[in-house]
Formats: structure tokens, C-alpha cells, sequence
């Protein structure tokens, strides 16, 4: 069919398709274009004043009665010398590692959701987590000063972990559903090596590793940070690219496959990157749980169900990490460990994602 002309100028073909996605809007500049997903940009916008907010609430909390202008004190250096202290060298840092871990886990959750087709497929399911805690419980094996092993620890054991997890599950390319269930029989095995060298430690070595094998934030310091920020500036770009790689898994794999992705290589480099962030993310704060499930599934309610909300689950983890933090500061006579909190608040979370359909599948 041709155009048709008129007075005004040329009408395009009633055939004629526009093959924008209907929440993008494309943005040219001479030879270039690229797709703006409003509705996810719209998310990550109201996500940023929500976390400088939730940041503020956790700066300002405090078991000890701190008030608000002495906080503000401590942190402009006008206080006395030990509140300055409190807020600079033990709060401030405990809060910005909370940011980095809960981006971390939020962005690792999001890709082994994607990859796996299922949003229970999270890094703790997949035998990620625990590999990582063995590792590091394992090395303060036979320590008397309670102290656990080192933050690169982390990522080494979720490596092997995943490595046995993808042996079983036949391959990288191998079906989610394949990998999901390989995790679980794989994180049980490691989960009960991890208790059985707990019980053989003394006291002192138990009780260290035990308050860091719940998830702690407690004494993290901007020297545990920085190696987690570096991982962070390296592989977020990639988890970008991949998660836009990732929306075509959607469809099933010959569709897939007919568009030009490579399946094997694509799954293997998200399984990659989630289990770098995910392994980073708990050798430095422990196996906080739970915020790698509900993160991208909050982010996902937000952006929609057609896009990977990657840049979205590392704001909403960031939040999820300072508001536990915050509320295990003043729910209780004692601090509780953010791990604990989230763990309290995430059973419930769970039972609504599992009586909830997913509008992705319309499954529940």
C-alpha cells in the first residue's frame, strides 16, 4: 500500500506500525537515539527523595536519646568532641555501607529473579549467600578473639557455591526453573556445614560470628565500604546492560534466540554479576535477608511489568537497608541487627508475594 497525498502533505500507510514501546519516549540526537522508559524513570525519581529521607531518619536514630539538633551537631563538627565522634566515625560510615550492601543485594536479586523467571529465585535460594557465610565462618575457625574472616571471603565462597550450583543444574544456559531447585539442595548442604563448624568453635568465636551471620552493620567502617563501592562503580554499568539484554527472556527461548540473543552467554554473565554483588554484599554486612527478594519486587511494582527495574531495585534496597537499620535502633531496649529486622518484617512480605499473582505471568 502507498501513501496517499493531500493538501497538508503525505499521510503514512494504514499498515504503518509505531514500534515505541508504549511507556518509552525517544530521545534523538543526530545519528543516535535511545528509549527513556517514563515509567521508570518516573519510579527512580521518587525513589531518591525517599532514600536522602530515609537516610536522615537513620542518621538521626538512636537507642542512647540523641536528639535531633545534636545530631545535626555531630555531623556539622559543631557538637562536643563525642557526639562528633558518634555521628562521624561510627554512625555515618555504618549508614553508607548500609546503602552500598542493600543496593547490592537489591541489584543481585533482581537479576537471579530475571534469570530464573521466578521471584523467589534470589540469591539466598540459590545457594549464593550461604557460600559466602561458610567462607567466612570457616576462616574464624579456631579464632579467640570472635572476629570473623575478610570481606573478600565473601565473594570467593559465592563463587564456588554457584559453580556447584550451575554443575548440577546441567550449565549457565540451563532452565531457571533447573537452577532454582539445584540452589536449594545446594544451600542446605553448605547451610549445614556452616552450623557444624559453628558448633565445634568456643564461646567467644560463637558468639563473633553468630551477631555477624544474622546481618550486622555493627562496626562497619568507611574501610569496609570502599572495596564494596569499587565493586559497586564496576559492575553496575554492566548490571545495566545485561538487565536490558535481560527483558528479551520474557519470551520464550526460540523467540529469544530468533532476535539475536545469546542465550548461554547472556545468562551466564547476569548469574556472574549477581553473584559478585551478592557474595561482595555479604562478606561485608552478613546474609542480611530478605532484601534481595523484596526489592526488586517492590521496583518491579513501580517500573512495571515490562522492564528489568535494575537501576530501581538498588534504590528500593538502599531503602529497605537505612529503614531496618533505623528501626533496630529504636524498636527495642537493645539494638536488634538489621538481618534480624528484615527477617521479622520480610515473613509477612513473603506470604503476600505467594498469595499475590506476579502481572508480569498473571501466576501466582
Amino acid at each position: 500500500m502507498t501513501a496517499a497525498h493531500t493538501p497538508h502533505g503525505t499521510v503514512p500507510p494504514a499498515d504503518a506500525t509505531d514500534v515505541t514501546p508504549p511507556d518509552s519516549t525517544v530521545l534523538r540526537t543526530g545519528t543516535l537515539s535511545w528509549l527513556l522508559p517514563r515509567r521508570s524513570a518516573l519510579a527512580a525519581l521518587l525513589l531518591l527523595p525517599l532514600l536522602v529521607a530515609v537516610t536522615a531518619l537513620a542518621l538521626t536514630a538512636s537507642s542512647t536519646g540523641m536528639g535531633l539538633s545534636e545530631t545535626i551537631g555531630g555531623l556539622l563538627g559543631t557538637g562536643d568532641p563525642g557526639t562528633v565522634m558518634i555521628v562521624r566515625d561510627f554512625r555515618l560510615p555504618r549508614i553508607a555501607v548500609g546503602l552500598l550492601v542493600g543496593a547490592a543485594l537489591g541489584i543481585a536479586g533482581c537479576l537471579t529473579q530475571t534469570l530464573a523467571g521466578n521471584r523467589l529465585a534470589t540469591p539466598d535460594l540459590l545457594g549464593v549467600d550461604d557460600g559466602a557465610t561458610a567462607a567466612v565462618v570457616a576462616a574464624a575457625a579456631g579464632s579467640t578473639t570472635g572476629m570473623v574472616g575478610a570481606w573478600w571471603l565473601g565473594p570467593i565462597g559465592a563463587v564456588v557455591a554457584a559453580a556447584i550450583v550451575v554443575l548440577c543444574a546441567g550449565g549457565a544456559g540451563g532452565a531457571g526453573y533447573r537452577v532454582l531447585v539445584a540452589g536449594i539442595g545446594v544451600s542446605t548442604s553448605i547451610g549445614a556445614v556452616s552450623d557444624l563448624i559453628m558448633s565445634r568453635q568456643n564461646d567467644n568465636t560463637a558468639g563473633g560470628v553468630f551477631l555477624w551471620a544474622v546481618g550486622s552493620l555493627n562496626g562497619r567502617d568507611w574501610s569496609a565500604g570502599t572495596p564494596l563501592a569499587l565493586v559497586l562503580v564496576l559492575l553496575v554499568p554492566l548490571s545495566l546492560t545485561v538487565g536490558h539484554r535481560l527483558q528479551l527472556l520474557r519470551f520464550d527461548d526460540d523467540m529469544a534466540a530468533s532476535l539475536g540473543v545469546d542465550l548461554r552467554r547472556l545468562r551466564a554473565g547476569a548469574l556472574v554479576l549477581a553473584v559478585a554483588l551478592a557474595g561482595t554484599a555479604v562478606g561485608v554486612g552478613g546474609p542480611i535477608a530478605f532484601v534481595a527478594l523484596a526489592a526488586p519486587i517492590l521496583a518491579q511494582r513501580l517500573a512495571g511489568p515490562t522492564r528489568v527495574p535494575v537501576t530501581g531495585s538498588a534504590l528500593t534496597g538502599a531503602v529497605l537497608i537505612a529503614a531496618a537499620d533505623a528501626l533496630g535502633r529504636v524498636a527495642a531496649p537493645v539494638e536488634l541487627p538489621v538481618g534480624v529486622v528484615t527477617s521479622v518484617l520480610g515473613g509477612p512480605f513473603l506470604l503476600w508475594v505467594l498469595f499475590r499473582p506476579d502481572r508480569a505471568t498473571g501466576k501466582a
